[in-house]
């Protein structure tokens, strides 16, 4: 099996619905996304996939849809007054935690065809959380 990573820095804020601590408070964060991509065969060229085609619609997605954006849960109250100010905003369905952005990094790369099988997203030097889809591996 061959396996390649692919990092992709971005900054983002958010905050926690129903949290205690301080995350219930907007702050941001320097994140690292790592796509652990994965194949039991190289292709014509020897590789797994190209590391510049993960960046392309990995990181481009990341830049249009997360980096520099404040990423909250779509029933947090300041989503719509945010949203009217033209603020950057990136709504969720649920909490915007590592895990579920992980989540949401690996389910993007999967739905573009990529054999992606796991997203570990740092959101501080000492706090990851990664996401490895259904079934664990692709193969």
């Amino acid at each position: 099996m061959y396996r390649v990573l692919r990092e992709i820095r971005f900054c983002y804020g958010h905050r926690l619905l129903g949290h205690t601590g301080k995350c219930r408070h907007l702050h941001g964060h320097s994140a690292r996304a790592v796509i652990v991509l994965e194949a039991r065969a190289l292709d014509r060229l020897g590789m797994v996939v190209d590391f510049a085609d993960v960046k392309r619609v990995v990181g481009g997605w990341i830049d249009a849809t997360l980096d520099h954006r404040m990423i909250l849960h779509k029933d947090d109250p300041i989503a719509a007054y945010l949203l009217e100010q033209g603020e950057p905003v990136h709504v969720l369905d649920v909490n915007p935690t590592a895990e579920n952005l992980a989540r949401a990094i690996y389910d993007f790369t999967a739905s573009r065809g990529l054999p992606v099988v796991e997203v570990r997203l740092w959101e501080t030097d000492d706090n990851c959380a990664s996401y490895t889809g259904p079934g664990g591996e692709r193969g």
